[in-house]
């Protein structure tokens, strides 16, 4: 009788126990949810080409890939913070994406999603290891109809998956928090090589670069992992022109890295101002997947620090700066078309032709620029093109050092964004549009930070009195 008493007792007190906890949790929840800085949605998708598809990035490729080294993919993650507003960045291992290509692909997510064209952010890696798109069937010297048919097949393809990507992503969103910390990827290297010709491509220990490894932490509330966006700021050119195993590059290792070791957790990776950088050193495979596991074990490291949390709200702020090209004359480009160097001749020759023809050339280039501002505590500057590393200390002298993040190759891939340094000094860095004919001015750079201050200006983040860095105007004879 005293056992069966001790047995329904201990049931009443667990059956107390639970109820109360019931309503504990029931009382927690709309607090929890009332606390709620951050829902994110993640998605993944394999683009690796299910035909063979010629490679991007050196021009004397005229075959497609041999094999597949590592599979490619895109990656999204949809933010919204707690007052509704939604914004995505786009991650790929790609060699870049174009206006041509991207603004159709904008437009076919806002259908889908709502998302406007501020709320939609493309990056890619710039991966000279992977396929190469185009919109028209163009064969060329050495390029058989097929391969030009299945650059066009590919890219449609491409951009069917990337909408469905970012459609799946949107479903996703959950609680999240977000926190920031930086690294130091030590294998990148200034590539501007200075020689009695002139400037190379090729070594400059002594030239300026961003080693910085940006990185941020996607949690649950419960403190566990969810996806991890981190960034670099050298080219994806560890493997040459002679290699024709597809892959991510050091980009693609880096994230492979961190996904066996956080199993389940995505790791995008963007790219940095790295128009005038270069892994170092490079060559073959095995280099390259070095410097991949080197830097997904500095991210790793970092992820395990101290991080500094994020706050909302989140503010978006998209414009284009309208960067001036430089004025040329047939007189200035016929010597130029017969003798310059090998990235200038076809440029000059295009545009000579152009002005006998009785066309007008270009005056400027609108490049899209975005700001999003992260509360107090961060700031994401996103510029387009081929981004030198000038831009960094720019962007730092404009907005003020603290709590940024600088990115470049981001939402149209128009060609390098030199400076009015590097037009001074020369070197391949130099050679304008790649998708229409044009130099940029040395005022171009003065446009951009123009714009980047504007658009800062809209988003919130507080500005230091004076810009400290020399203008264009300045730095000429």
């Amino acid at each position: 009788m005293k056992r069966t008493t001790l047995l329904h007792l201990g049931t009443s007190l667990r059956s107390r126990l639970a109820a109360g906890a019931a309503l504990l949790a029931c009382a927690i929840a709309p607090a929890m949810a009332a606390d709620v800085e951050w829902k994110a949605g993640i998605a993944t998708v394999k683009i690796t080409p299910e035909m063979p598809v010629m490679m991007a990035g050196y021009a004397n490729r005229i075959k497609p890939f041999e094999r597949v080294a590592l599979d490619i993919h895109a990656k999204a993650i949809v933010l919204e913070d707690r007052e509704g507003q939604r914004a995505v960045i786009v991650t790929s291992d790609l060699i870049g994406m174009p206006s041509w290509f991207a603004e159709p692909l904008a437009e076919q997510i806002r259908e889908k999603t709502g998302l406007s064209r501020e709320q939609i952010m493309f990056t890619w890696a710039h991966n000279h290891a992977g396929p190469a798109r185009a919109r028209e069937e163009r064969p060329g010297p050495g390029v058989a109809l097929a391969d030009a048919r299945n650059r066009v097949t590919y890219t449609r393809w491409l951009q069917t998956r990337l909408l469905d990507l970012v459609v799946q992503a949107a479903a996703k969103l959950e609680p999240v928090t977000l926190s920031h910390g930086r690294g130091v990827a030590k294998f990148v290297m200034n590539r501007r090589e200075f020689t009695p010709e002139g400037v190379i491509l090729g070594v400059n220990p002594q030239g300026p670069a961003d080693r910085s490894a940006p990185v941020l932490r996607i949690d649950s509330p419960d403190g566990r992992l969810r996806a991890i966006l981190f960034a670099v700021a050298a080219h994806n050119t560890t493997l040459p022109a002679k290699n024709f195993d597809l892959c991510g590059d050091y980009a693609g290792f880096a994230q492979q890295y961190l996904e066996e070791k956080f199993p389940g957790v995505p790791a995008l990776f963007m790219l940095g101002c790295a128009g005038d950088t270069n892994p170092y050193p490079r060559g073959d495979l095995e280099i390259t997947r070095t410097h991949g596991q080197e830097l997904g074990r500095e991210v790793a490291r970092v992820l395990e620090t101290r991080l500094r949390p994020i706050g909302g709200p989140l503010k978006l702020a998209f414009g284009k700066a309208e960067l001036p090209l430089q004025a040329v004359t047939k007189e200035m480009l016929a010597p130029l078309a017969l003798k310059s160097e090998s990235w200038r001749i076809g440029s000059a020759q295009r545009m000579l032709a152009m002005l006998e023809r009785g066309e007008r050339l270009p005056t400027h280039y609108s490049a899209p620029i975005a700001v999003w501002q992260f509360g107090n505590d961060l700031t994401l500057v996103a510029l387009s093109g081929e981004v030198v590393v000038d831009y960094v200390s720019f962007v730092q002298q404009a907005l003020g050092p603290l709590n940024l993040w600088v990115a470049g190759y981001a939402n149209d891939g128009f060609g390098y964004l030199n400076t009015a340094r590097l037009q001074a000094e020369g070197g391949y860095e130099n050679r304008g549009l790649s998708g229409g004919e044009g130099w940029f001015a040395p005022e171009a750079q003065d446009a951009v930070i123009a714009k980047v201050k504007e658009l800062a200006r809209k988003v919130g983040r507080t500005l230091p009195e004076g810009d400290t860095r020399m203008s264009a105007a300045a730095l000429q004879p």
